[in-house]
């Protein structure tokens, strides 16, 4: 398949190296702005919105890892980008450890939040992907959101979590469902022992979608990693804790 020219932003000074951005499938690249303010001192930052998010195309599916990784190549290349550091969220992830296997001079030191070495079967996304098929995206909005954040920032900073909410309603419905069907049968359990970049994992305490047991197989699993678990936070631990999550990023891919 034809690679997909995502849309992508680059913020901080020129000539400083790199660090990726790749974003959790449901939300667009705005999902780093706590991240931006400190990543940027000293570091370009390039971040991404996936297939069908913002305004990157959305071609037919299916879609593989391989296609959504390499759209994410094809924007480093583009730009002469041939050695970086990334972080990504959940399934963001995922695409940077097959970056991380397949092209490994590609990525320098990785940072992944709320990864998993493979979609737990019970999470059934073919199930979500045809709901979406069927009944369009709002269907599924309150499953796909809630495990997002905590009741605790829903209640406190209700107009973060409507935010995201409406952000993931712009997502074009095809598109979705057809990462939703990628998801739901990755398994990249194969793929860990070949990554060669030093690598942070971390986990949210509360996660309800990958709670940190997920975390920690994924870092048993790789050669040179650090795990590390945040307390106070749901999947989107980079929103809701941005303070700790800034704190391990800067040490481990802005240092």
């Amino acid at each position: 398949m034809a690679l997909i020219p995502l849309q992508y932003r680059l913020d901080g000074p020129v000539h400083a190296p790199v660090v990726l951005l790749v974003p959790p499938f449901g939300t667009k690249m705005s999902v780093w702005e706590p991240q931006i303010p400190e990543l940027t001192r000293n570091r370009q930052v390039l971040r991404i919105n996936h297939r069908g998010h913002g305004t990157s195309p959305a071609p037919e599916g299916p879609y593989s890892v391989e296609d959504l990784a390499l759209d994410v190549l094809g924007v480093l290349e583009g730009h002469g980008f041939s050695r970086v550091s990334a972080v990504g969220a959940g399934f963001g992830g995922s695409l940077l450890l097959w970056i991380a296997a397949n092209s490994p001079r590609t990525l320098e030191r990785l940072a992944l939040l709320a990864g998993t070495p493979r979609t737990p079967p019970m999470h059934r996304w073919d199930r979500v992907a045809s709901r979406v098929r069927g009944a369009g995206l709002e269907s599924v909005t309150s499953d796909v959101v809630l495990p997002w954040f905590t009741p605790d920032l829903t209640e406190d900073r209700p107009e973060v979590a409507a935010r995201f909410t409406e952000d993931f309603g712009s997502t074009d419905p095809g598109a979705f469902a057809s990462i939703c069907d990628t998801v739901a049968g990755m398994d990249q359990r194969n793929l860990v022992s070949g990554v060669r970049a030093p690598t942070m994992v971390v986990s949210a305490a509360h996660d309800p979608l990958l709670p940190p047991g997920h975390g920690r197989r994924l870092a048993d699993g790789l050669s040179d990693s650090r795990f590390e678990v945040v307390s106070g936070a749901a999947h989107l631990l980079g929103v809701e804790r941005a303070d700790r999550v800034n704190e391990l990023l800067v040490e481990h891919v802005a240092a």
